[in-house]
């Protein structure tokens, strides 16, 4: 009985010589050309594509390469950092001060158009028209008003926050113990999140103050940071920097939970997705893993955050002197009600996403460049747990 399909010789021999997938041997006699084929030279646009294409490569493999010249150089100065030393304490530290000064000034017109928005927010219909009227009111400086206050404070606030949170994760885990820290891993990243921020806002608030009040007058109060501190202290005391505190705390906190934890937790995800194990994935491609999760973090800090980040704007701009925290809490309330707690929501997504992506980042370049391993992905389980 015959086959009912054609054997797999007699396809190649029919379908061999026309398909387009077939290799043909090349012959060294050219091949004569026909009139109808264009002469060589006229489309030379798609030859210069490729050599652009090629150059480009060149140039982004060279860039890597000499990325990686100096971070070799960088690691032999510092010398090889053993993991929650001091110098592994301080490189943190240092990424986390790049990481939020550095981020939080680059959005600083956002900032702006926000803190103001929350003050009045029949003031601006939107960002664009918004930053037409400071600009032609007060030009390109005006966009970036309060840009001073900015950099300092969160260059602070981000030293403490990312230094304390490495030296409080290890802390709290060598006091539970190995099994218990990764039974209860997240509950571990609440605390050692809630302790680095609740630090870090001291550092923060003064300047916080200053920011705010020079965004939401116009014109600013204060020509910059310093003469801001001491317009307020002349006025108020030293206990002006700090009345909003406490919503500062109401605020950061949260925020800072739920971006270390959620951060955490989405990285460990993605690399549960993703084939292979974290370290078969180069540097950059973990640097990558890190922005998408702060990104994505990020969306979810903004959400839980806000009503307090009203709450500051309200108490930095209105709050009358010698009024009770209580007293001033209840009357800004009862002027915006509930929904006045999400005025500028859909900025600050944007605003905060793209600023945790972008930390996260930063702050994994830094540690990668020092040879320190990235933040996040699968921990193994102690051997308690696998034995």
């Amino acid at each position: 009985m015959q086959p009912l399909y054609p054997s797999q010789e007699i396809l190649q021999n029919v379908f061999s010589a026309s398909s387009p997938l077939t290799l043909h041997k090349t012959s060294s006699t050219p091949k004569p050309r026909s009139k109808y084929e264009a002469p060589r030279g006229v489309f030379n646009t798609w030859s210069a594509i490729d050599d652009a294409k090629n150059k480009a490569g060149q140039l982004s493999n060279a860039a890597i390469q000499e990325l990686g010249k100096g971070s070799a150089k960088a690691q032999a100065k510092a010398g090889n950092i053993e993991m929650y030393s001091m110098q592994y304490y301080a490189a943190c530290t240092f990424g986390g001060l790049l990481a939020c000064g550095t981020t939080h000034t680059l959005v600083t017109p956002l900032d702006l158009v926000k803190c103001r928005r929350q003050v009045d927010s029949k003031m601006y219909k939107g960002n664009i028209e918004a930053w037409g009227k400071i600009g032609r009111a007060e030009g390109f400086r005006g966009i970036y008003t309060g840009w001073g206050p900015t950099f300092f404070g969160y260059s602070a606030q981000g030293a403490f926050k990312y230094g304390g949170y490495e030296y409080f994760k290890k802390t709290f885990a060598d006091l539970v113990g190995p099994e218990n820290a990764y039974k209860y891993k997240t509950v571990l990243y609440l605390g050692a999140s809630a302790s680095a921020e609740f630090i870090a806002d001291i550092a923060l608030c003064p300047f916080e103050a200053v920011k705010v009040r020079m965004q939401t007058t116009i014109p600013p109060f204060a020509k910059g940071t310093f003469d801001g501190i001491s317009t307020i202290t002349g006025k108020e005391g030293f206990a002006g920097l700090y009345k909003g505190l406490y919503p500062l705390w109401g605020r950061q906190i949260p925020y800072t939970m739920m971006k270390f934890a959620s951060f955490e937790t989405i990285v460990e995800m993605i690399y549960s997705y993703l084939p292979g194990t974290k370290a078969d994935y180069s540097k950059s491609a973990q640097i990558g893993v890190s922005f998408t999760g702060g990104y994505m973090a990020g969306i979810l800090c903004a959400i839980v955050s806000h009503p307090a980040d009203v709450m500051v704007s309200k108490l930095n701009a209105n709050r009358q002197p010698g009024e009770a925290f209580g007293g001033a809490m209840s009357r800004i309330y009862k002027d915006i009600g509930f929904g006045g707690l999400w005025n500028g929501l859909p900025v600050r997504i944007v605003m905060i996403g793209t600023l945790t992506g972008l930390q996260w980042m930063i702050y994994d370049y830094f540690k990668v460049f020092l040879g320190l391993p990235s933040t996040g992905g699968p921990a193994p389980p102690p051997k308690e747990l696998t034995a």
